[in-house]
This record gives structure tokens, sequence and C-alpha cells, in this order.
């Protein structure tokens, strides 16, 4: 356990402090409530449960009896929660010899920082371990895979050539998106919601996605992604995307990404008897993941 004493801030012990800086910044935005369909929880873990639906209806003729289908649990997703906590510890005489103890007892205010930071992360890793085989859903596969497993076969969440972000790669996955199928492989109204990017991405998504016509051309075409308002939910250039060159776009699909919130974040203030020392910590359960992988489709980049 680690206290904050004396020598951690010996300058705040003598008089001459101008101004005390780095304790906060500016915050980022909020970006999971962009990438992922937000819900509060009561219970240790929430289930999602495909329903696979029914099949084509045949031809009846005259005297025939009718074909009866069925449909079965197909994918179950888990989503279990984890607790995140984070706090220190002030000595009772770092308290007492602090100088200045109206400018330096902010110790709240960066412990919310931290855990809005460490929230973010969490949820911007469900889409950077989006590649990762070893980060499997519910049907056993990673978030974008060319082989998601349904009852008419498989099925693809991926631009089926890897490509770099631009007016054509776009076309091609929000073509690819307006293709979907459900499980028993009829098709669906499924259309692109939101472009989520890294930074790197940003200037070039916003040409792309801004200018009246085609970028890059000298051909008079209007640029058809905006004129037919492919994508209303726009763009989120996440700071915590860690690959320079994936794209995402996230789809209408009602049960595609979820984060589950079951205690939101607190503050908790107190002091141990036995040292006077004072404490504060900060803690919350939360959890994100995804259910159907026709929530999100995407490109690691070329």
């Amino acid at each position: 356990m680690s206290n904050i004493t004396r020598s951690n801030h010996p300058k705040l012990l003598w008089p001459g402090i101008h101004t005390l800086w780095g304790k906060t910044y500016a915050k980022l935005p909020a970006y999971h409530t962009d990438m992922f369909d937000m819900k509060t929880s009561k219970q240790a873990y929430e289930e999602d449960v495909e329903l696979t639906g029914f099949g084509l209806a045949p031809i009846k003729t005259e005297g025939a009896a009718v074909a009866y289908d069925d449909h079965t649990q197909g994918t179950v997703s888990r989503y279990t929660h984890a607790t995140y906590s984070l706090g220190f510890i002030i000595t009772q005489e770092a308290l007492e010899d602090n100088l200045y103890q109206s400018r330096a007892s902010q110790g709240a205010e960066m412990l919310a920082f931290s855990m809005a930071t460490t929230r973010e992360i969490v949820a911007a890793n469900v889409y950077n371990r989006a590649f990762n085989s070893a980060y499997a859903g519910g049907d056993g596969k990673s978030l974008i895979a060319t082989d998601h497993p349904v009852v008419a076969g498989t099925q693809s969440n991926q631009l089926a050539v890897a490509a770099d972000l631009s007016e054509a790669s776009l076309e091609d996955m929000l073509t690819q998106i307006k293709k979907a199928q459900n499980s028993r492989g009829l098709e669906i109204f499924l259309q692109g919601s939101k472009l989520i990017i890294p930074v790197e991405l940003e200037f070039e998504a916003h040409r792309i996605l801004k200018s009246a016509l085609r970028v890059g051309t000298g051909n008079n075409d209007l640029n058809a992604i905006r004129e037919m308002g492919m994508l209303p939910g726009g763009v989120c250039a996440n700071n915590y995307l860690t690959d320079p060159d994936a794209f995402f776009i996230r789809t209408n699909a009602p049960n595609g990404t979820n984060g589950f919130t079951r205690r939101a974040p607190d503050l908790v203030q107190d002091n141990d008897f036995d040292t006077s020392n004072a404490k504060m910590k900060t803690s919350a359960r939360f959890v994100f993941g995804w259910s159907d992988f026709r929530g999100v489709y995407a490109s690691q980049g070329a």
C-alpha cells in the first residue's frame, strides 16, 4: 500500500509556489456512447440469446399440407461485469504541513479523470481486439471475421479485400452492409450508422464525408455517400483506437455492441482510525462487448 507523504510533495511545505499544474487537463469526449448501446444492469452478468427465425415460405399446392419450420437458439453472448477501483492515502502529517491545501486537494477530480479514462480504454479495446481470434464472442469468432457461423453457413462482416479508408472502400463496405442476411439467409434491412476511426484518419474522413463532390478526382460527380446520407451518425474519431488505419462502421443492428453499467463510478472518503491518514477511492462495475456481429463492419487497412 502506498501512502502520499510529505516527501512526495516537498515543495508544498514551503512558500513561494505560484501554481500547481498537471493535476487535470481538459477531458476527452465520452466515446463509448458512440460505439456501444449503453444499458444498466442489476445482475452479476447479462446474457443475449439469438433466435434464428424461420426460412422462406415454399409454394403450397392445392390440397397439400402446410410446410412447418422451427426456430432454434443461436449464439449466446454473456457480459460479465468487472470491478475497477483506484484510490489514494495521504498521511496526517502531509495534510497538516501542506501550505497549499486549497489548490492541492483535488484528488477527487484526479480520481474521476482516471476512472473515466479507464472506462474509455476498456470500451475501445473491444474494437482494438476486433480482428484478434483470442478475443472471441459468443459465436466463437472475433468481432470482425469472414466466417461467422450461422444456420445458413457463414457470413462476413469484414471488407472482402482489405483496404485503407477511402471513398471507394467506404462505398464497398456500405454496399456489403446493405446486402446483409439473418441467420437463415434472408435479406434484412441493415444500414450504416456511424463511422468509427482512430484520430489518424480524422482528416481523411472529413474530406470524404464533407466534400460536396467526389474526393481526389477531376470529375464533377457528386459525393454519393454525403448526398444519400449513408452515415447519418457522422464520425467518431477515437483517441483510444490503436490501429492507425483500421476503420469501422456501426450499423442499425439492434443488438450489436453493448455496454452494461452495474454500478456507476462513485467517490468515497474516510479516515483511518489508527494512523489518522485520509483515504479516498473510486470504484465502478461495468462491461463492454458484442452480441450480433452485424452491428459492426470493418477493414483492418491495406
